[in-house]
Order: C-alpha cells, then sequence, then structure tokens
C-alpha cells in the first residue's frame, strides 16, 4: 500500500491520551488531509478498525503498520507523520492529552500543550 496526499498538510499533532499509547506503545503523531486530497495504492490492503463510536483506525493488513486515524463524521483522514516518504515539510503543532501521557517521557519542547484536545480540535466526543 502507497499513498499519495495532496495540497496543504495540518502541523503534526502529538496525542498523548491512554488509547492512542496503548494501540502504538508510545503516542501518535499524525497530521491531516481531506478525504478528496488523498489517493491509496492498494487501499484494499488497509483493515479498519472501530477504534471507538467516534473514531477508527486504518491498518496495513500486509504488514500490521498504523496508517490512519479516520472520524467516522468528518470528511478527513490522519496520517501517521512517520510514515511519509522523507523529507517530509511537516512540523510539530501542539500535543493533546498531556495529562493522560507516559510517566517515563517528558515533554521538553515549546509546543502548546493541552490537558484533553486543544479548542480548534474535535478528537472524542464529549
Amino acid at each position: 500500500m502507497r499513498y499519495t496526499a495532496e495540497g496543504a498538510l495540518r502541523d503534526v499533532i502529538y496525542c498523548h491520551c491512554t488509547m492512542c499509547r496503548k494501540q502504538s506503545g508510545h503516542y501518535y503523531a499524525a497530521t491531516n488531509v481531506g478525504d478528496d486530497m488523498i489517493d491509496i495504492e492498494g487501499s484494499e490492503n488497509v483493515t479498519w478498525y472501530a477504534a471507538s463510536d467516534f473514531a477508527r483506525r486504518g491498518f496495513c493488513s500486509r504488514c500490521g503498520s498504523v496508517m490512519f486515524w479516520k472520524p467516522n463524521d468528518d470528511n478527513y483522514v490522519s496520517i501517521m507523520a512517520g510514515s511519509f516518504d522523507e523529507p517530509s515539510s511537516l512540523s510539530g503543532g501542539y500535543h493533546i492529552f498531556v495529562a493522560d501521557k507516559g510517566s517515563y517521557y517528558e515533554l521538553d519542547d515549546d509546543l502548546p500543550k493541552y490537558d484533553r484536545s486543544s479548542p480548534s480540535l474535535k478528537v472524542l466526543e464529549d
């Protein structure tokens, strides 16, 4: 599976929520793009898992790599930042769910940090 994303990408958001940490083994780092701005070659190899009532995660069925996070009711898909070819034009935006971050690491950058989500990013239904 390969993908091509076109247009502007959002800054990378680092999610430290318990679900992302346990699913990935660390924390998620993702950007996003509109559904109409991504082309997935080999999309039959993407397996979607309903991670919650709110969203699903897309995995490569051949190697198991997590690639995508897709809210059920929005027209964009988040793409794991580490899956882009290098060099990428991505840059860090902010950290979310820092109240849930793992005890084994520190956040010592100057990016904004939010205990839950940021005011402009809807990631969970309250």
